[in-house]
């Protein structure tokens, strides 16, 4: 009896032994990895939104999906971020629409100059109007989220407070925002934003047209001592999309998840870079004594806006020749503008 229970208890242990064995050679649990690239420097809002989306996902499937994030242009640069997402040179990745002209039509409804109040209100807009016309421009990619950066305004070497102070005034613009100067009696001089520091120093420019959170994030307060902060010209807008295979390819609760971020990621954006700014100015400020804001009159600025409505009068007449639903576009810009400042605009 006693060889017994020590044979059935050696049975045991082999049995154990085997299955702990079995469990060990079981291959873990795959981990979906994904590449997502960026070309602004790490600090910048674009990247810092990028590590947001990154961690929510992470954490919001468990773990099943690990992000590894390519800021300042290392993995794909602005200029072959769409071409490289659709090649698959990365996974998903960060591009400015507004930087290519003419590429992205729908989406250039908002960056027309229309008086956006801040980041929040353009990028809600914004992921509304791609979600409802889907642009075939899209088609090759899946769009995650849309985002604009803040309005933007005037940093300069002097007070501008009339089209009289910016006749002929070099200042720096990038995409939309040059034709925007152009019109408004500026000399605008095109250039990527890591050039900006190098040219205020040497006189090449005398200032610089966009988001005012660069103020800080590129130190320009230490050269552009005056801002006009109410103009709002203009936003620049960004998309986040995914190679099509690669989304095709994930589990449908991992898409689930992805889906779920879309205009959540939209919002959280325009919020976090508004309030950058306000940090910004807060930082000038106190850094240099002699910095200094100033806003249009009230007539000054509709004189500002009457000489950039052809702007909206071109894109009409062109884009509807192509076969685009340009007036059902502007409309719908103007009603989510109109929804989206009751909640967002401070």
């Amino acid at each position: 009896m006693k060889r017994k229970s020590i044979s059935i208890m050696a049975m045991g242990l082999m049995v154990a032994l085997l299955l702990g064995i079995s469990l060990l050679a079981a291959p873990a649990k795959a981990q979906t990895k994904l590449s997502y690239a960026n070309f602004p420097p790490a600090p910048t809002f674009p990247c810092v939104q990028m590590e947001r989306w990154k961690t929510e996902v992470e954490k919001k499937t468990g773990g099943k999906v690990k992000v590894d994030t390519y800021p300042g242009g290392t993995l794909l640069t602005a200029k072959n971020m769409f071409d490289g997402v659709i090649a698959g040179t990365a996974d998903i990745g960060c591009l400015a629409t507004s930087y290519q002209p003419g590429a992205f039509p729908v989406v250039e409804a908002v960056d027309l100059p229309l008086g956006w109040p801040n980041a929040a209100v353009a990028s809600a807009t914004l992921w509304d109007l791609v979600d409802k016309y889907k642009p075939k421009e899209f088609e090759k990619v899946k769009v995650l989220t849309m985002f604009t950066c803040p309005p933007a305004n005037i940093m300069s070497m002097k007070a501008i407070r009339s089209l009289g102070d910016i006749k002929g005034y070099e200042l720096r613009a990038s995409g939309t925002g040059a034709k925007i100067l152009e019109l408004l009696g500026a000399a605008p001089v095109a250039m990527p934003q890591s050039d900006v520091p190098e040219a205020l120093q040497k006189g090449v420019i005398k200032g610089n047209v966009s988001s005012m959170e660069v103020l800080k994030d590129f130190k320009y307060a230490e050269y552009c001592r005056h801002v006009t902060g109410n103009v709002n010209l203009f936003v620049v807008s960004f998309a986040v999309v995914m190679n099509q295979a690669k989304w095709n390819s994930l589990p449908d609760d991992v898409k689930k998840v992805m889906d779920g971020l879309r205009k959540e990621q939209a919002i959280w954006t325009g919020q976090y870079v508004d309030n950058h700014v306000i940090e910004a100015l807060k930082w000038s400020k106190e850094t240099f004594k002699d910095f200094q804001m100033y806003s249009l009159t009230k007539d000054e600025l509709s004189k500002w806006y009457a000489l950039l409505k052809p702007m909206a009068d071109k894109y009409l007449k062109d884009y509807e020749a192509k076969g685009l639903p340009t007036k059902a576009i502007l409309d719908d810009v103007t009603k989510l503008k109109e929804k989206y400042s009751k909640d967002y605009a401070k």
